[in-house]
């Protein structure tokens, strides 16, 4: 990773904008491009747009993912992170300053509402953060969380919000751990404005996991779902010099793990793919994304996005101009071209 800035004290974003007195469309906008690095409102985002642009965007919704679980004599959070083909689900057990790493297999947690949880193994050799877990609950997973869950949050946002500030306009299928957050701007108002402009847009569908990744820790699997008529259209806005613009990082591993033979197809599963210099994006001329830390992976995706350099001026730009960071910060739209 060759991005490269400091995180100056006091450009976290600790509320959702709706409590600063903002609504969600006004969060501010940093475009960098070709043409140089632009502010705005996150409103004028169809300034920076062309009819015939295609922005794919993920459908996933956002689980209350953090229960409270009896560990021994103690209380410890679990954060569900990914529900996995055999019925089990991978978890982070949480501490209120971070990850516990002093998991074991065959550990017992005893969960709310006369749930239980069995760590199983780690979910990725050699690591200790992430576990396959049996959960012994009635009913599924997801209607438990829905009756005793909360959205996951970390220690930058000091309380607790309802999970209606942690879903996108787009969320249509319950399964991601966190928000899938950089289409969180987004209105019914400004998606109908930037249609009656020709932009397109079209669905595809990433469950995200946690974040908080240990020093290293790649990024590990999801699952993933790209309609044909999603590949169809990319490909065909493609053919007409159009630019695809995906909306979150999501979106990206989402597209990019569908190329096949330089073109994108209909696909689902689960996918490992990891963008960087090895492997540069090859459908995605852009895309609109939070702003992530200093030691965060996605900045490789970015990178393997638009190019090192304009990620480098971006981000000087957005730490000189006092940007928010983090789901409920400000947001920017990187193009290539």
């Amino acid at each position: 990773m060759t991005t490269r800035f400091s995180l100056p004290d006091g450009l976290l974003a600790t509320t959702p904008p709706e409590a600063r007195g903002l609504a969600r469309d006004e969060v501010r906008l940093l475009t960098a491009g070709p043409d140089g690095v632009h502010h705005a409102t996150f409103r004028q985002v169809g300034d920076y747009l062309r009819p015939g642009d295609l922005l794919v965007v993920n459908t996933s919704g956002t689980l209350p993912a953090a229960v409270d679980a009896v560990r021994g004599d103690h209380v410890v959070g679990v954060h569900f992170s990914t529900g996995l083909d055999d019925g089990t689900w991978v978890v982070e057990l949480r501490a209120a300053d971070g990850p516990l790493l002093d998991g074991h297999e065959g550990e017992h947690l005893a969960l709310p509402a006369g749930a239980a949880l069995t760590l199983l193994a780690p979910h990725v050799a050699g690591r200790r953060r992430l576990w396959r877990a049996r959960v012994d609950v009635e009913g599924g997973v997801g209607k438990y969380l829905a009756l005793v869950g909360r959205p996951i949050r970390y220690g930058y946002v000091p309380r607790t919000w309802p999970l209606t500030d942690y879903q996108t306009v787009f969320a249509l299928d319950p399964g991601s751990a966190e928000m899938p957050s950089a289409a969180r701007p987004f209105t019914a108002e400004l998606v109908t404005r930037l249609v009656s402009r020709g932009v397109l847009f079209a669905p595809i569908l990433l469950h995200t996991g946690v974040s908080s990744p240990e020093a290293g820790e790649p990024p590990y699997a999801e699952r993933f779902h790209v309609p044909a008529t999603t590949a169809a259209l990319v490909n065909w806005v493609r053919t007409q010099g159009g630019r695809v613009v995906a909306v979150g990082t999501t979106a990206v591993r989402a597209l990019e793990s569908a190329v096949t033979d330089g073109a994108v197809t209909a696909a689902s599963g689960w996918t490992s793919l990891v963008l960087g210099p090895d492997h540069p994006a090859q459908v995605v001329d852009g895309l609109v994304t939070g702003l992530h830390t200093p030691e965060a992976s996605h900045l490789l995706l970015l990178e393997a996005v638009v190019g090192p350099a304009l990620v480098q001026r971006a981000y000087d730009a957005a730490v000189e101009r006092r940007y928010l960071w983090h789901e409920f910060g400000d947001v920017s739209l990187l193009l290539s071209k």
